[in-house]
């Protein structure tokens, strides 16, 4: 082994003992003393609590090594290892005595993890709250030797981890690649060649600063943040089971992107959401948000079972409001108490109570109201925020006109009364153009028991009221029923221990690739101890004193110098930290599935830039839905602008969708998701390179580069390559696409047919003075760029 391995060896055990041990703002020397809930709970939770836990119901030999109190009665000797029986049975090679036992099909524990249970045990197997149920506080900002290196906190943090372990952080990404970056991270979206330049042309010292208030100001910022929040809430356009039909919904989506650009309080937008309709005098959007109850899966099966629904849909609210915002796994416990966590079956159906206010129907029951057919009551006309907008901006010019015209009758006067009233005629067309959205209404709540084994036929259990899980901070509404409004507020209350950290923790993961916490859908016992507890909780601070601002949050997090770092492989830190845990330097990361389809549409020229309003149908496959039934249907895609707008506004059929989206990994919402998954596959790499929409977009590249990037092949393809990738191509690299140019220029001057069927693909206008087989040759080499690692991946 030669100096480097040994150093790399040595480096990678210290740091594997570092995030095994180390507790928040610890130094290295004292990362030898393990701690309840950073050391023995995993191991614990892993191995025991499925049959010595909180489920009462799986419980065995009447042992909870989930409680101090039960744990030292009958299993655990403080200080006393050779008289504690779990060191006995863990070690035990009997089969009558050992544990976990050899039926249970878990795995025995490893050497490394009894000497832990060894050590705590010897240092008095001192239990602790589990870290995330404890209201977070402050912590102080650790002093660092290179303080010229942190931007601000968020750095200091970081900084004190790697000193400890002597690792040095990267350097600052290229300007370039920082810009890229950063168009990525806050809009989905790639800079233009021209605003590169802006950038790198800029030598203000606080440049990248005002980029970045630029940037959040922009109405992308908005519809990038919206993919996000429809991940975790499972906002799609149909019900999801059976015949999957479409529902009405739009406005919705509407007001998700219009609250993250306005920059909407997180504890306002999640009370709007919850319990839009039970505020005083809700505005149109407090009640289309309320539609955010509507979101789950449901049926318009005729022969459906009011009561089975009504229990799917407790269960479907349940999942995703504990989930969405709690980071916790509360559906376990429909049939039965959590095996790992402290809620039980009790909590879960308990926190349905809250909305039992909601359902007018447990199964579909079509109706019609003022002539306007409903699918799925109650609804709302709304308008989408277009003409929304144009309402507004008409309304102020109305306002004007009407304050001029009082008292004055001057030469202007009738000009601007026949405006007034061209206005006035404006507006009343503006406000036929509504859009039907399922909103809540409350009804008089359903009697709510918990249901035996989650079994809806079973109507014996107990009848329970709204409230919040029983080891957390109850409500206090006296006599009056608690409802989703008190739970709205709960969530969002300073001394509710989970929301900020889950939401700072998510964030931290758009940004870095990884969250502080890895397990972003779940932080209890069975998630991960953070690798820095201390700065997920200085963050979750931070945002609850901001008045829970976004924008403040995102913009800490992106000006850091954490984030600012290359994402360049640094040998020894891949090989003592693969998932980047430590942030030595940035990640690097395959784009989501919408702005992969976005960045192609945007480099093309083909993006149709407009906030809100309709639903995009990109192509598809013909005969794709041809399972579908109740009513048989036939996909139509898109045949005017819509087709061209981003993929926020994609249709979205949950059992159907759409292959590009399959492909690259985008889910089905049909429950939340915290993280997607990140696949590898050729079926990936068909599709970007046979998908229509992005033979169209390579079409379009194509016929820019010929339009724009010079007069030689040299130049456009220079030119091509800044387009797609935002940065110029090594002589290699545009020696290659020349090549490549060269063989299909051939080909397609052979072949005149395959070159026609080629540029023909896709609704946008061809120019006709461009000759064909030139046009499908260069096609070829921008279907090419728009694959690049490169083109797909921020870096």
């Amino acid at each position: 082994m030669n100096s480097f391995d040994r150093r790399s060896t040595s480096l990678r055990l210290a740091v594997g003992a570092w995030l095994l041990t180390a507790p928040p703002g610890a130094s290295a020397a004292s990362a030898g003393a393990p701690t309840y809930n950073r050391d023995v709970r995993p191991i614990l939770s892993d191995h025991c609590f499925a049959c010595h836990g909180p489920d009462s119901a799986a419980r065995e030999a009447d042992l909870r090594l989930d409680r101090a109190e039960s744990a030292h009665e009958s299993a655990i000797v403080p200080g006393d290892v050779d008289g504690s029986e779990l060191i006995n049975r863990v070690m035990s090679d009997d089969p009558d005595v050992q544990m976990p036992p050899a039926d249970s099909k878990k795995p025995r524990l490893s050497p490394e993890q009894v000497e832990l249970l060894r050590k705590w045990i010897d240092d008095g197997a001192r239990y602790e709250p589990h870290w995330a149920y404890i209201p977070p506080e402050r912590p102080a900002v650790p002093e660092v030797g290179r303080p010229d290196l942190a931007r601000n906190e968020i750095d200091r943090f970081v900084l004190a981890r790697l000193a400890a372990l002597g690792v040095e952080p990267s350097p600052e990404a290229e300007p370039t690649t920082l810009v890229r970056r950063l168009y990525f991270d806050l809009t989905g979206l790639p800079p233009t060649p021209s605003e590169v330049d802006e950038y790198l042309n800029d030598s203000a010292p606080d440049a990248y600063e005002r980029l970045v208030d630029r940037l959040l100001a922009s109405e992308a910022y908005g519809e990038r943040m919206a993919s996000w929040w429809f991940d975790l809430v499972r906002f799609a356009n149909t019900v999801g089971y059976h015949g999957d039909q479409e529902h009405r919904i739009t406005p919705y989506r509407d007001y998700v992107i219009k609250s993250f650009n306005e920059n909407l309080p997180f504890d306002q937008f999640t009370i709007e959401q919850l319990a839009g309709d039970l505020l005083p005098n809700p505005t149109m959007w407090q009640l289309v948000a309320s539609g955010y109850n509507r979101l789950l899966q449901t049926t318009h099966e005729g022969g459906a079972q009011d009561a089975e629904y009504r229990a799917k849909h407790l269960a479907d609210r349940v999942r995703n409001v504990s989930e969405a915002w709690l980071g916790a796994s509360v559906g376990c416990a429909e049939c039965h108490d959590h095996k790992f966590d402290p809620y039980t079956q009790d909590d879960f159906y308990s926190l349905g109570a809250f909305f039992a206010d909601v359902d007018h129907y447990g199964s579909f029951v079509p109706v019609a109201s003022n002539d306007t057919p409903t699918q799925r009551p109650p609804e709302m006309l709304a308008w989408t925020l277009p003409v929304y907008r144009a309402m507004e901006q008409c309304d102020r010019r109305i306002a004007e006109l009407e304050s001029s015209l009082v008292g004055r009758l001057d030469a202007k006067w009738t000009k601007r009364r026949d405006e007034l009233i061209n206005l006035k005629r404006q507006r009343l067309e503006l406000e036929a153009q509504f859009e039907p959205t399922m909103i809540t209404q409350a009804v008089e709540p359903q009697v709510i028991r918990v249901l035996p084994r989650g079994n809806w036929l079973d109507q014996s259990g107990p009848v329970v009221q709204p409230h919040t899980p029983h080891f957390l901070r109850q409500l206090d509404t006296g006599d009056r029923r608690a409802t989703r409004l008190d739970l709205a507020r709960w969530l969002v209350a300073r001394d509710q221990p989970l929301t900020a950290r889950v939401a700072m923790n998510r964030l931290w993961q758009r940004l870095f690739g990884v969250g502080l916490s890895k397990t972003t859908i779940d932080i209890g016992s069975q998630g991960e101890w953070p690798v820095n507890q201390a700065l997920v909780d200085w963050l979750a601070v931070e945002f609850m004193e901001s008045g829970w601002d976004v924008k403040h949050m995102m913009r800490l997090l992106v000006a850091s110098s954490a984030y600012r770092q290359s994402s360049q492989p640094r040998p020894e830190l891949d090989q003592v930290d693969p998932d980047n845990r430590l942030v030595a330097r940035q990640s690097r990361h395959r784009l989501d599935a919408e702005e992969i389809r976005d960045n192609a549409l945007a480099v093309s020229g083909l993006l149709a830039r407009q906030i809100g309003g309709g639903v995009s149908r990109p192509y598809q496959p013909a005969g794709y839905y041809a399972a579908l039934n109740f009513p048989e249907r036939e996909y139509q895609a898109s045949t005017d602008r819509e087709q061209f707008r981003r993929s926020v506004y994609v249709h979205w059929q949950r059992q159907f969708l759409h292959p590009w989206l399959l492909a690259l990994d985008a889910p089905t919402r049909e429950e939340c998701t915290a993280q997607r998954p990140l696949s590898n596959t050729p079926a990936a790499a068909l599709v970007l390179l046979n998908d229509p929409s992005f033979v169209e977009a390579a079409r379009a590249l194509a016929a820019r580069t010929l339009a724009d990037g010079g007069a030689s092949d040299g130049d456009r393809l220079r030119w091509a390559w800044r387009a797609a990738t935002g940065r110029q191509g090594a002589s290699e690299e545009i020696a290659l696409l020349g090549s490549l140019l060269e063989q299909h220029r051939a080909h397609y001057a052979a072949h005149a047919g395959a070159a026609a069927e080629l540029i023909s693909v896709g609704i946008s206008p061809r120019n006709d003075s461009i000759d064909a087989a030139e046009l499908a040759a260069w096609t070829s080499v921008a279907r090419t760029l728009l694959n690049l690692n490169e083109t797909i991946f921020r870096n």
